[in-house]
């Protein structure tokens, strides 16, 4: 209940909450083309190469207006990302080596403007560092508001080209021989990536902006294959992991809003692996398990066929130690047995004897013809 009354009335936990909500929104849409195209390292390097853009924004206003360092971040950022795919299109260096190349590089570059402007003899520097890691607490509504604005257009701008986005991150070269500019909309696609980007890293920090942009798509990929409901879900996933990172790091000292804000989205992506109906690795393996079980039960089944071939009389009953010993190496002969009997495709004379019932013998004539 404490929690609920600081997010309506306390206005460092409502801006912060807020905030983060507008960062997991973004950055969770836009983040699931980055995951659907196995660009999600992409994020990483943008997020690392908007730190120098950052340094010389303000080397060069000497101010620390939060729209003019993100202009320098932005500007960094949308460079970097197209200096990946300038790597890429004229060299033989794979993606992963220059999305490495392009992080190394400008987040060194940056953090030596770092180091050089916290020499600069005067205060107006301090500050700067925080974009590392970023610093949600010091978030003010007019930094909410720019987050929503920026975030904003870049959903609009999104939902204006679903269709090429849509075609960009499935089929390229279908797109391309449609007569699409697909360069052109990649670019598209890469310069909103570097605004939901920008718009957390006051937030998160530069460090720490790529979980946003991964794993919330990461964790709704589990749930849905139709990319209109992963776009929802990872929208959601980010709001919920910002919002309950913002109030769980406004309960205790110490705890910094942008780690606790990754950390849930962290757990949100591991119950999303464990759990999704379809993809989630407890659901598969009960899956794996009862499909070991119908087959030992099958191959029962179909050894109780057999044998009950070699008898002129049908109801004939056969031993268990038989079956046991036709199923060598499979186990289970009395929990396929008691299936069988429970399902009524077998019926059992007494202990360690069984036969075949007229449904048995269709369901094994069946299976015998399959195979």
């Amino acid at each position: 209940m404490d929690l609920i009354n600081d997010l309506l009335f306390d206005y460092t936990v409502r801006t912060v909450a807020l905030g983060a909500a507008v960062l997991g929104i973004v950055s969770g849409s836009l983040g699931a083309y980055a995951v659907l195209r196995k660009q999600s390292l992409l994020g990483d390097a943008m997020s690392h190469a908007a730190l120098p853009g950052i340094v010389l924004a303000f080397i060069l206003t000497r101010t620390k207006l939060p729209i003019v360092l993100l202009l320098g971040a932005m500007i960094a950022a949308w460079l970097g990302a197209i200096g990946v795919n300038q790597i890429i299109g004229y060299s033989r260096i794979k993606q992963d080596s220059a999305l490495g190349l392009v992080l190394s590089v400008f987040f060194g570059f940056g953090l030596m403007l770092l180091t050089f402007v916290q020499r600069i003899p005067d205060a107006t520097q301090a500050g700067l560092d925080t974009f590392l890691f970023g610093q949600a607490a010091a978030l003010l509504q007019r930094d909410v508001i720019t987050m929503a604005l920026l975030g904003g257009f870049a959903l609009l701008v999104m939902a204006l080209f679903w269709k090429e986005f849509k075609l960009l991150s499935f089929d390229p070269d279908f797109g391309a021989s449609l007569g699409f500019p697909m360069r052109l909309i990649d670019v598209m696609l890469t310069t909103l990536i570097v605004i939901a980007i920008v718009v957390g890293l006051q937030a998160v920090g530069v460090v720490l902006m790529s979980a946003m942009i991964v794993a919330p798509a990461a964790a709704a990929r589990q749930w849905t294959n139709r990319l209109s409901i992963m776009v929802l879900l990872a929208a959601i996933f980010g709001a919920l992991a910002g919002m309950s990172g913002a109030m769980i790091s406004s309960t205790g000292a110490g705890l910094s809003t942008g780690p606790v804000i990754v950390l849930s989205i962290s757990a949100i992506v591991l119950f999303s692996l464990l759990l999704a109906p379809n993809r989630g690795l407890v659901w598969n393996a009960l899956r794996r398990r009862r499909n070991r079980r119908r087959l030992r039960t099958d191959a029962v089944l179909l050894d109780l066929y057999r044998l009950a071939g070699e008898h002129d009389d049908p109801d004939h009953a056969h031993d268990i130690a038989v079956l046991r010993v036709m199923n060598a190496g499979r186990g289970g002969v009395q929990y396929s047995l008691a299936a069988l009997t429970e399902s009524g495709l077998a019926r059992k004379i007494d202990d360690s004897h069984y036969a075949l019932t007229p449904a048995g013998f269709a369901q094994a004539e069946k299976l015998s013809a399959e195979r």
